[in-house]
């Protein structure tokens, strides 16, 4: 599965898609990929603030339990209601349906210092060559 273009990307492998002063915010596939089945997801209410860097929620799956990271500040305007029911979303479409969050950004500017498609896929080949070693 290829990265899309139009998204940023964090170190913590989460991704934000901006349109406007609103972003959508998920997990990467390759996150997903290293998680195993996600069995179930927290996410925040409307109207929480996040801090950039700072936890929103997790993604437990039958492996281990992983925090999200907000990768821009603001505040949440919508969850993804859909995810309670269906977590496995978050495997079987990582980068459209099983996003998690949309977000009032506070700095839209913030976003520029993410990593584009690019060079979050040359991060992720250093990390599996990493694991290889």
């Amino acid at each position: 599965m290829g990265y899309p273009t139009q998204f940023k990307y964090s170190k913590d492998h989460e991704w934000i898609e901006v349109k406007g002063d609103v972003a959508t915010v998920g997990i990467t596939d390759y996150a997903q990929g290293e998680l195993g089945d996600v069995v179930f997801v927290e996410l925040p209410k409307v109207g929480a603030k996040l801090t950039t860097g700072k936890t929103f929620g997790s993604v437990e799956s039958v492996k281990a339990v992983s925090e999200i990271y907000a990768p821009a500040s603001g505040e949440v305007v919508e969850a993804n209601g859909a995810l309670v029911q269906k977590p496995e979303t978050i495997n079987t479409d990582p980068h459209t349906a099983g996003w998690l969050i949309k977000l009032k950004l506070a700095n839209p500017a913030e976003v520029g210092t993410l990593m584009d498609a690019a060079a979050y896929e040359a991060y992720i080949a250093e990390k599996k060559k990493e694991a290889s070693a």
